[in-house]
């Protein structure tokens, strides 16, 4: 956890950011025709409704600005830094950020915070210098001359390259040559191609840079005609990709993307689990990357400071961002933090989000732990509309926690996990977190006396099961426990289920999910984090079976291609019979669920839980719905009215028991 001195405004991206957030629909689905894309297919399977509000819900989550910080380590969850270490990292603009420690760097002596906030846009212009592979006494080009681009002349600089500077702007031109390279104005009409000719004394660049932000494709073109036979391209900035295949073929040229600030970048073990890449075999990852570029500040081969061209209190950062988006002149805009309030102060756990306003006491205060996507646009929604008293809500980070609390009327938001738990002032805890936490929450939440709604799954570990069911044999006074099984209350199943009361014969089932592959690098599939596709989804299958068929499970078994696509066979103890079929390799344009019944001469058939078709049933009438409803709203109002009325859980304890265990018997299996 870091307090934050300084922070560099990266305006390239930010800008970008900005006006995608302000941008309409229209806008940004043109510049997101991907996206676009799965809009349409969602619309096709789960109808225009549904689709409409999970895309408003989608583009209504905050974005996280900056990147670039510096500051004092206030706590150090490694032994790597200590207590006061004046440190560099990605962390955003925020007076105190919590940062992976292998995204952290120590500053050296000498070097300030304002210099060592230029540390990871730094790393990025290195990383793509590094792919480059520059040696002594080439020709290289920069295109793009921002802060990047500029950094990046320094660099190769470094390097021993000779360097040409190309942009539109004489005094960013002025800065290039300042740092020793030859320049080309292409506002006065010079001619890139023709001064790259020249400067190479005829025989083509070795390779060229790309920092600019364009949507044009002509970067790209141009560092072609400019490159010799076998030279290399990187593009660090954004450029259109409408590569020509001739200006590549005959000169066999190599083009790259650079990837962030380095090896370890937007991988989970790396930043996340804090494992670092063997230095024998992988030499320069981020981290290493940002030690590089600050040790090059410390001995003056990279001089950020003519890049400051503003600087502005993090109080007024909107008047930066203001100044930004108008098209002023501006390369480094730093952002200054006020060292009036006490570390006490800005790592206060709790804030109010209503000063004036507090909650009475009643049956059916909530407390919400976790502030994810499932959390704000579900499942808070589903509490707020049965009346549930939104008392206080926390996540890891605090942001999502306070922005969905403001956003849903909670009276407070918070990082203190223990606390929250603790309030007295709540009788029910929500539990809304990744799944390898959702068991020990839940025994804490019991042993506090409070009732607990926990998200699926209830454990992803058989000692946590056992944990769980010990509690409640030993424990006197009983809160109820809820997991958020919302199949089993959609208008579809509960009226299946009146249809089925009358059925004395075993039932068939066959239900089909279309699941779709995740990123192999995805936490649910890791299996002490999110417990792997079978625990962490298939439980839910397993339980609307099991809540249909009536009977207790007996036996379970499988068959596998993959641990994201099986087949799962069920065997009650009224001898009904149920398959799931789990599905990663299917299409997406495909219904995600088809749930089909036979029994006694009669068949039911459920898509996507907005309609329902049934063949052979006197009197039935078909149900079909404008959007899909799964029964988180009937879920979260059952559970609110046994809370408030003091009646027994809608779920019984044995059923999700019952089902937690056979669904960890499936997933060890595999």
């Amino acid at each position: 956890m870091i307090r934050t001195r300084a922070t560099l405004i990266s305006s390239g991206t930010e800008r970008m950011l900005l006006e995608f957030g302000k941008a309409n629909w229209i806008e940004k689905a043109r510049q997101q025709p991907d996206k676009l894309r799965m809009v349409l297919e969602k619309v096709r399977t789960d109808g225009l409704a549904a689709t409409l509000e999970s895309v408003k819900a989608k583009l209504d989550e905050p974005v996280t600005l900056g990147y670039c910080n510096a500051g004092v380590v206030l706590e150090a969850g490694t032994s790597s830094f200590a207590v006061g270490d004046r440190v560099v990292s990605n962390g955003p603009h925020a007076e105190v950020v919590s940062v992976p420690r292998n995204l952290c760097a120590r500053i050296p002596e000498g070097v300030s915070d304002e210099a060592a906030a230029f540390t990871v846009v730094g790393a990025i212009a290195l990383q793509g210098i590094r792919l480059a592979q520059p040696t002594l006494g080439e020709c290289f080009a920069v295109t793009g001359l921002g802060t990047i681009g500029l950094i990046a002349v320094q660099l190769l600089r470094a390097n021993g390259c000779r360097v040409l500077a190309i942009d539109l702007d004489s005094r960013k031109l002025d800065l290039a040559r300042r740092f020793g390279a030859e320049t080309v104005n292409v506002a006065r009409g010079d001619d890139p191609v023709s001064a790259a000719e020249h400067f190479s004394r005829g025989r083509g660049m070795d390779g060229v840079v790309i920092t600019a932000s364009t949507k044009s494709g002509e970067p790209v073109h141009q560092a072609a005609l400019m490159c010799r036979k076998q030279g290399r391209i990187v593009l660090v900035g954004m450029a259109g990709l409408e590569l020509s295949r001739d200006d590549f073929y005959k000169k066999e040229l190599r083009f790259q993307v650079s990837c962030s600030y380095g090896p370890g970048r937007y991988d989970p073990i790396y930043e996340d689990a804090g494992q670092d890449y063997p230095i024998g075999y992988v030499r320069w990852t981020a981290q290493r990357n940002f030690e590089a570029v600050l040790d090059l500040i410390a001995d003056g081969r990279l001089d950020v400071a003519p890049l400051v061209t503003n600087r502005f209190p993090f109080g007024r950062s909107t008047e930066a961002y203001d100044m930004i988006q108008s098209g002023e002149f501006h390369l480094g805009v730093l952002l200054e933090f006020s060292a009036e309030k006490t570390d006490a102060e800005l790592t206060s756990p709790i804030i109010r989000l209503d000063p004036q306003w507090t909650r009475p006491r009643s049956k059916g205060n909530i407390a919400f732990i976790g502030a994810g996507s499932y959390a704000s646009k579900t499942l808070i929604p589903a509490f707020q509309k049965a009346g549930a008293g939104l008392q206080i809500i926390a996540s890891s980070g605090g942001l999502s926690a306070k922005c969905a609390g403001r956003k849903s009327g909670f009276s407070e938001a918070s990082t203190d996990v223990d606390a929250l738990i603790e309030d007295s002032r709540t009788d029910t805890v929500v539990i809304a977190t990744r799944h390898d936490s959702h068991a020990s929450l839940v025994c804490r939440a019991l042993k506090a006396g409070k009732h607990v709604f926990v998200e699926k799954p209830l454990a992803i570990r058989s000692e946590e099961i056992d944990e769980i069911e010990s509690l409640f044999a030993t424990q006197e006074k009983k809160p109820l426990l809820m997991v958020g099984f919302n199949r089993r209350f959609s208008p579809h199943i509960v009226y299946i289920k009146e249809l089925l009361a009358n059925v004395k014969r075993p039932k068939a089932f066959v239900y089909t999910v279309n699941a779709g592959a995740v990123p192999a690098n995805h936490w649910i599939l890791d299996s002490e984090q999110g417990g792997g596709r079978v625990v962490s989804e298939a439980c839910h299958f397993l339980d609307l079976l099991r809540f249909l068929a009536g009977a207790p499970i007996v036996e379970l078994s499988h068959t596998v291609i993959s641990k994201e696509t099986m087949s799962i066979s069920i065997s009650f103890a009224d001898s009904s019979i149920g398959t799931v079929h789990y599905l990663s390799n299917g299409n997406r344009s495909y219904p995600k669920e088809r749930l089909e019944i036979f029994c006694e001469g009669r068949v039911l058939q459920l898509d996507n839980f907005r309609k329902l078709r049934g063949f052979g049933w006197p009197g039935f009438h078909g149900m079909n719905l404008w959007r899909q409803d799964k029964g988180a709203y009937a879920c979260a109002a059952a559970f609110l009215k046994a809370v408030r009325g003091g009646g027994s859980a809608p779920i019984p304890l044995a059923e999700l028991i019952e089902v937690a265990r056979y669904t960890l018997r499936a997933a060890n299996a595999l």
